[in-house]
């Protein structure tokens, strides 16, 4: 049994299902617990219909009870408010110095609550990001993922899960050097060589 906090994913009608999947398995392969995370009790349905049951409540997540909190696209980052109380718990967690991840739609959840206007960053595209009107548009990152200089953020866009979830194993350590590089050769370029790296590193 891992001694780790969990990490908490968060859900949410029109969760985008593709971009978190490498994340959260090899978080849960890595020893982290994962947890999902939702405004309410009742089931939420991601784009494709699959209904998810939450853990926890958002309300009460609290930073220091969690590894790292990540937030993943779904239609409802660009349709109204809906969606804002997780980018203020991701405000609450930064401040707390607590991890955020957050791909695609939540990027712009984030860029809306000002958390990304003085931290570097990527998204979908910056015009995408100019639309909410932040002011941190000088620090857009052109990669395919990116972690801030505080090791706290990753974002990235809608196409890059596997980059994605290569910057979250190595900010909470699970794959690290030619062994993490080897991982996203594997799953990025379908790289068969890498394959023969992640099973001398017993990965």
């Amino acid at each position: 049994m891992s001694n780790r906090k969990p990490v908490h994913l968060a859900v949410y009608d029109t969760y985008a299902d593709w971009e978190t999947g490498h994340t959260t398995a090899w978080l849960a392969r890595g020893g982290y617990e994962v947890r999902t995370v939702a405004e309410g009790a009742d089931a939420v349905r991601t784009i494709a219909g699959v209904r998810i049951q939450p853990d926890d409540a958002l309300a009460q997540l609290r930073p220091e009870d969690s590894s790292l909190l990540v937030l993943t696209g779904a239609d409802l980052w660009d349709t109204g408010d809906a969606l804002a109380p997780f980018a203020r718990k991701a405000r609450e967690f930064l401040a707390a110095g607590v991890p955020v991840a957050a791909i695609c739609g939540a990027t712009a959840g984030l860029a809306r609550e000002g958390l990304l206007d003085d931290r570097a960053h990527t998204s979908a595209a910056p015009f995408y990001l100019a639309a909410t009107g932040y002011e941190g548009a000088q620090r857009y990152v052109e990669a395919d993922a990116v972690t801030d200089a505080s090791g706290l953020l990753v974002t990235a866009g809608p196409t890059e899960p596997v980059a994605f979830a290569r910057e979250v194993l190595r900010l909470l350590g699970v794959y690290e050097g030619e062994v993490l590089d080897a991982w996203y050769r594997l799953f990025h370029d379908s790289d068969a060589e890498a394959y023969a790296v992640l099973e001398a590193a017993g990965r």
